[in-house]
């Protein structure tokens, strides 16, 4: 098996879900937990077989008690490694880290958790390498990674530990001890954070903390501390300094005695300089943290590293820095500091050895710099130290590239529109004139046939200027000139100078620019001589003049005119060529124009059109189109033209989308929302399942052709089980099982939905354990009557538990339709259980002979068919005879093949499509014995689990009778 092992774990981790399609999660982990037992194996293989417990531990492990069981198999795995196994001990322990933590061992205080955190903590308080050597050294960096994974994920479980974390850490003097510092000031942060949630702690809480060694908080004690305070896994998402009311930081007043921990922060800060500058970075941030919520502590205790930080080249140590200015501002920041902070920031942007996101970076470091002092807050605001003069190194220019580029042109003209462009003589207005040259050069590269990229810069680059400038009109205006030239030049543009106008608009709401250059391209386009016009170019001519005609604002009568003179000129070949988009692009513009403020004044020249499109266009669609359109604008006032057409109403001048049914849509639109399948917002039904069985639903009316072994003695068993098995045979013989539901509305109660109708129930299968299920149909379902039900028919392939995802489609009063998720179905094991399915007119005596006869196969192995999948078990427990008699009647009535008698009977559970579990159930005195036998040995499992709950139900029901 393990010659194959490396193709097995690839397809897993290519796709889990397929390869799960073949078996089960708890079948693969017991084969890899097996095969990990195995001391044949080589540690490459075992390293490899760890390999799915390290990448989807939530998959193979998806309980607490599946959590635990395998937590306990690899840690005696881990201990009988050999020692010279370092890389399989390794993964053995990161492999226990990510089971215990994703299946919440660690949380519910398992004891597994417990021995694996003690392993962890006697490893790594060999310092130095005292005991067990240097060759283990790769094995104490793990467990220090573990347990600062472990207290990451469940911030505060080492907040006990934090004197014996300082020890180590003062004692260690390798490389390792940047692990050891890392571990301490991350259990540091979260003791102090734990602290500041409990009520009334004060200077000796924090103290007996820093002193403290007793053991572990586990997830109730530290919620236990404060009732009301997030769990674990939510205090590893968010960083103190963002926590708390209103933004605040949460703190903790100890008054002036804080000795004891200023004296650590001190040490720790001493020490920063061995680290890397990661490592010093998440230092730094986690001591921050800790003395925003200690004010008792001065930040002047992080002047000494200042001097350092503010020449830091590393992106990290910076970011950091400007992560100390926002929590303590002037309290450990003077303005000389904040100026050369700033200074560094803007000399670092343009570095020409840095990185394009390096530089990005600090661009918005500008653009969000935290001052000591803030006039404004906003996404966006400039530093009162940013001037003219001081950005002038960062002006863009063509040689950059396209983000630096707009990154350097926002910041810029944030910078020069504080200045004011009133003063045109100052360095303010020479910016902005810089600028407006910066963007027309950028034009003039667009003029020359640049690249797809240059010319989506350039229109970035105009609607950040327009964002910024759009109020100067000498630039707004003869910018809208220059774009007008540049489309009669490059036509294609016309998508990017209709997403200029509409996004301008969108931001600029009260500004004017937009329609004043949607007026300029029309008097573009309809000014151009016709003689030079070609097809291309007018595809393009008529989606600008489209979007012209959705502005009330502008005038449409050039618009008519120009299309007036295309259509019915002589030379014109449009009409005659008959091209569908091109005919539906006018037929657009006219949709439009018939919606316009203005057309009365249009009527004349618009029917003209239309008609003239009617007779004459070599295509039947658009005729019939111009045909109704034209009858429509000859019969209708303009109400209800606009009743019937418009899919839009007016917003800040343009046509907006509304929904009407009754609307006539251009071929190039979508469907509206009448025809659309909406997404409700959350679940609104629900199947319950209903309890009852129905055993002719669930058992196939089959009658074999003859029944020629009902009553012959001769071989004992055979004959009954040969016409048992003739019936699979049969192409009229289904093994499937039924489940039935109630489909009912949730809990949430919204008005518009108590009426449903054509509900539409969809499944889909999470794994290939069995055939695709049909949809099923529900007429209707209202929230007063009595609940529908629904019969759920699954065929399995395999018979293991299954989950469904299920999903609705349906129809509410006023006609609209709506897809809702349903909560996934969960098919359990004993689900999949049906009885001993025989023909018709089979006695009791019949069906005990083709049970004797498959237990005798199973256990003497005689079959002439394949019996390898065959296996027998047996399972005990202690049950009073009236315990006994409780559970046959409970559990097994409809599986019985012989009645209870003497304390004897025998159960048959046939599983789809051909599986059997056959049961003895024996009672010896105080104890009942079931003997297993089943010609599938996988399921012997689920048989064992299955048994052992309805035991414990049995148990649990005959001490409450006792109590009573």
């Amino acid at each position: 098996m393990s010659a194959n092992w490396p193709e097995r774990i690839s397809a897993f981790l290519r796709s889990p879900s397929q390869f799960l399609c073949s078996t089960t999660s708890d079948i693969f982990l017991a084969e890899v937990l097996h095969e990990l037992r195995d001391d044949r194996a080589s540690d490459h293989i075992k390293v490899l077989l760890l390999s799915p417990l390290l990448e989807h531990p939530t998959l193979l492990c998806p309980s607490v008690f599946v959590g635990e069981e395998t937590a306990l198999e690899l840690m005696s795995v881990f201990a009988q490694c050999s020692p010279k196994s370092l890389p399989l001990r390794c993964h053995l322990l990161l492999a226990l880290t990510s089971v215990l933590l994703c299946s919440c061992c660690v949380s519910s205080h398992t004891s597994a958790s417990q021995d694996f955190l003690d392993l962890l903590l006697q490893m790594a308080q060999d310092t130095n390498d005292a005991q067990a050597g240097a060759a283990l050294h790769p094995l104490r960096t793990t467990a220090c990674d573990c347990l600062r994974e472990l207290e990451a994920c469940l911030p505060g479980l080492l907040s006990q530990r934090l004197e014996l974390l300082s020890s180590l850490r003062q004692q260690e003097n390798s490389r390792l001890h940047q692990a050891y510092t890392g571990l301490h000031a991350l259990a540091l942060r979260n003791a102090v954070y734990l602290l500041t949630q409990q009520k009334e702690a004060g200077a000796g809480d924090l103290k007996a903390a820093l002193g403290s060694n007793e053991g572990f908080v586990w997830g109730e004690g530290a919620d236990s501390a404060h009732p009301n305070s997030e769990s674990h896994s939510d205090l590893a998402l968010f960083s103190p300094l963002t926590l708390g009311t209103m933004g605040k930081v949460p703190s903790l007043q100890t008054g002036l005695d804080c000795k004891e921990l200023r004296s650590l922060l001190s040490s720790l800060l001493e020490e920063s300089y061995l680290l890397t500058s990661l490592s010093q970075a998440a230092l730094l941030r986690q001591l921050v943290e800790v003395l925003a919520m200690v004010p008792a502590v001065s930040p002047t205790i992080l002047r000494a590293q200042l001097l350092r930080l503010l020449g830091t080249c590393k992106v990290c140590l910076l970011h950091t820095t400007l992560l100390m200015k926002a929590a303590f501002t002037d309290s450990l920041f003077n303005a000389e500091d904040e100026a050369f902070l700033l200074k560094r920031l803007v000399g670092l942007s343009q570095h020409p050895l840095l990185s394009t996101p390096e530089k990005l970076f600090y661009i918005d470091c500008i653009l969000h710099f935290p001052e000591n002092r803030p006039i404004s807050s906003g996404d966006e605001s400039l530093p009162v130290l940013l001037t003219p003069r001081l950005a002038a190194a960062l002006v863009p220019t063509v040689f950059n590239d396209s983000v630096s580029m707009l990154a350097r042109l926002n910041l810029l003209s944030l910078v020069y529109l504080e200045e004011g462009e009133e003063d045109r003589e100052g360095q303010g207005g020479r910016g902005l004139a810089y600028l407006y040259d910066h963007l027309t050069s950028l034009l003039r590269i667009v003029e020359n046939q640049a690249s797809r990229e240059m010319v989506v810069t350039f229109f970035r680059a105009s609607f950040l200027f327009l964002l910024h400038f759009c109020h100067v009109e000498r630039y707004s205006e003869d910018l809208s000139q220059r774009l007008c030239d540049l489309y009669l030049r490059r036509t294609r543009l016309a998508p990017h100078l209709i997403n200029l106008a509409d996004r301008t608009q969108d931001r600029l709401e009260e500004s004017g620019w937009a329609v004043a250059l949607l007026r300029a391209l029309q008097r573009t386009i309809t000014e151009a001589p016709l003689s030079q016009l070609t097809l291309q170019d007018l595809r393009w001519h008529l989606r600008i003049l489209a979007r012209v005609a959705e502005e009330g604002e502008v005038l449409q009568r050039a618009t008519l005119n120009f299309l007036l003179c295309v259509i019915t000129s002589s030379s014109s070949a449009l009409c005659v060529s008959g091209d569908w988009r091109l005919g539906n692009s006018v037929l657009g513009v006219c949709r439009r124009l018939l919606l316009h403020p203005s057309l009365d004044s249009l009527l004349t020249p618009l029917a003209d059109l239309l008609q003239h499109l009617t007779c004459h266009y070599g295509e039947t669609d658009i005729q019939d189109h111009a045909r109704l359109y034209y009858t429509l604008l000859t019969t209708l006032s303009q109400e209800k033209l606009a009743g019937v057409l418009a899919q839009r109403g007016t917003e800040r001048g343009r046509q907006a989308k509304v929904r009407s049914l009754s609307a006539i849509m251009g071929e190039n639109e979508e469907l509206t929302s009448g025809l659309t399948v909406h997404q409700t917002e959350r679940p609104l039904l629900r199947l319950v399942k209903l309890d009852k069985h129905e055993p002719d639903e669930c058992r196939p009316e089959h009658k074999p052709d003859s029944e020629p072994a009902c009553e012959t003695e001769s071989s004992p068993g055979q004959g009954g089980i040969e016409d048992y098995r003739a019936q699979f045979q049969s192409s009229s013989f289904a093994s499937e099982i039924t489940l039935q539901y109630h489909l009912t509305h949730t809990g949430v109660h919204d008005p518009h939905f108590d009426k449903l109708f054509s509900i539409r129930l969809h499944f889909d299968l999470t794994d290939g354990h069995y055939e695709e299920v049909s949809d099923i149909s529900v007429p209707c379902l209202f929230r007063t009557r009595k609940p529908p039900t629904v019969r759920l028919r699954l065929k399995p392939k395999q018979p293991y538990h299954t989950t469904l995802r299920a999903s609705a489609i349906f129809t509410t009063e006023d006609g609209l339709s709506w897809h809702s998720p349903l909560a996934d179905l969960h098919v359990a094991f004993p689900e999949v259980f049906l009885p001993l399915l025989t023909p018709l007119g089979w006695a009791r005596e019949k069906k005990q002979r083709v049970f004797e006869g498959i237990w005798g196969e199973i256990c003497s192995g005689q079959s002439e068919g394949d019996l390898t999948n065959t296996a027998t078990s047996l399972f005990c427990d202690q049950l009073e005879d009236s315990a006994v008699g409780e559970l046959v009647e409970k559990y097994f009535q409809r599986y019985l093949v012989s009645d209870l008698d003497k304390g004897r009977c025998n159960v048959l559970f046939f599983l789809p499509p051909q599986s059997h579990v056959l049961l003895k159930v024996i009672t010896e005195e105080d104890a009942v014995q079931v003997h297993i036998a089943t010609d599938n040995w996988k399921l012997l499992p689920y048989i064992n689990s299955y048994l052992e709950d309805i035991t414990k139900e049995i148990h649990s029901t005959q001490q409450v009778n006792g109590d009573v």
